[in-house]
């Protein structure tokens, strides 16, 4: 379990890491001096300077960083980041923002070579390894009283005698139908873990939840050859940054119109766990959702807010429009502000998360 969480954790290290290496090579490209390239946060462990460029290990293990003269304010070195043209330092900063779609174009690509689920319907025949899985689960439903989840696997549902060994979705539709009000079991997979469950379908559903509550789907195993996996990478998280838009939209609007969202926020120890419970269900699911989180990371990094990569792009294009910078005195207030405000809601999400967990 130690380990299991110990690569959670460096997997999300490693995507901030990675992240803050694509400024680091279009910074390079340009000629901007960059000062340092570290991981984590100071107090520095170690360090190497190689050129004019010093490579640090740092004690606090929150992600990484990049550091080049004249990122706020301008210097007079030629080589700084406020000396360059700006389409140049939009380059920069975007650079970081571009490399979590890149990285889950590759994730993706890795996914669909190795084989990932799909879902199918009851009449495709000759599958590889067909499931009947939870895609979602009713408030106060008997699936929820259950502690069943989404992603787990309905493997065998018994009643005495009675079983039945599940294929597709609507033999366990008809088999919850014919023993409405009795208490069924389940056999369910979540990861490597096969247990059973006990449960009561109920006889009057809420209307369009059903006697379990829940939503199936069905899904199978399908894999790409190694020349088709990486247009199939670039494709889903094409379709899958459009998805999370499309659901921020919806978010949005219903704040509008102060209806419930349906979310709820998640600091790093609760993305940890999801990474941990992600890992126990084999390498091609942990590296699906790696790649989705680098995709909602992206979005995120690019909203036009001081303090992630989208505010300082906001900045160079109030500075384009203006022909000159913005005051340095009033973007370091901003950014501080905004930096001050994610840090505390990251310390009240992260203890809800803690709470959650316990």
């Amino acid at each position: 379990m130690i380990l299991t969480i110990l690569i959670a954790f460096f997997s999300l290290i490693g995507l901030v890491t990675l992240h803050e290496l694509g400024h680091f090579i279009v910074a390079k490209k340009f000629g901007v001096k960059v000062e340092e390239f570290g991981i984590g946060y100071p107090p520095r462990i170690i360090g190497k300077k190689i050129g004019e460029t010093l490579y640090s290990l740092n004690l606090l293990p929150f992600g990484a960083f990049v550091k080049m003269p004249g990122e706020i304010g301008q210097t007079n070195d030629p080589r700084s980041f406020s000396s360059q043209a700006v389409w140049k330092r939009v380059l920069i900063a975007l650079a970081g923002v571009v490399s979590f779609w890149i990285m889950a174009a590759i994730l993706f690509a890795i996914v669909f070579n190795l084989g990932t689920a799909v879902a199918v319907d009851d009449e495709t025949s000759g599958l590889v390894d067909p499931k009947v899985q939870i895609a979602s689960i009713s408030a106060d439903s008997p699936a929820k009283l259950a502690d069943l989840q989404p992603g787990d696997t309905i493997k065998v549902i018994t009643i005495g005698e009675d079983q039945l060994v599940v294929n597709k979705i609507k033999e366990v539709q008809e088999f919850c139908n014919a023993h409405l009000g009795k208490e069924i079991t389940l056999t369910v997979e979540r990861g490597k873990e096969v247990f059973e469950k006990k449960i009561v379908p109920r006889v009057s559903p809420p209307a369009g939840e059903g006697p379990l509550g829940v939503s199936l789907i069905r899904t199978a195993m399908q894999s790409y050859p190694w020349y088709q996996a990486p247009w199939q990478g670039i494709v889903t998280t094409f379709n899958m940054t459009g998805a999370i838009i499309v659901g921020y939209g919806q978010v949005i609007k219903n704040i509008v119109q102060a209806q419930p969202t349906g979310v709820e926020l998640m600091g790093p120890v609760g993305v940890v766990h999801l990474f941990t419970q992600a890992s126990q269900m084999g390498v091609s699911y942990f590296l699906q959702f790696v790649g989705i989180v680098a995709i909602y990371i992206a979005i995120f990094n690019i909203l036009p807010i001081p303090a992630v990569d989208g505010g300082k792009i906001l900045f160079l294009g109030i500075e384009a429009i203006r022909r000159r910078p913005i005051s340095e005195k009033v973007e370091q207030n901003l950014t501080a502000v905004f930096f001050s405000l994610l840090l505390l809601l990251m310390v009240l999400v992260t203890i809800k998360d803690v709470a959650r967990l316990f």
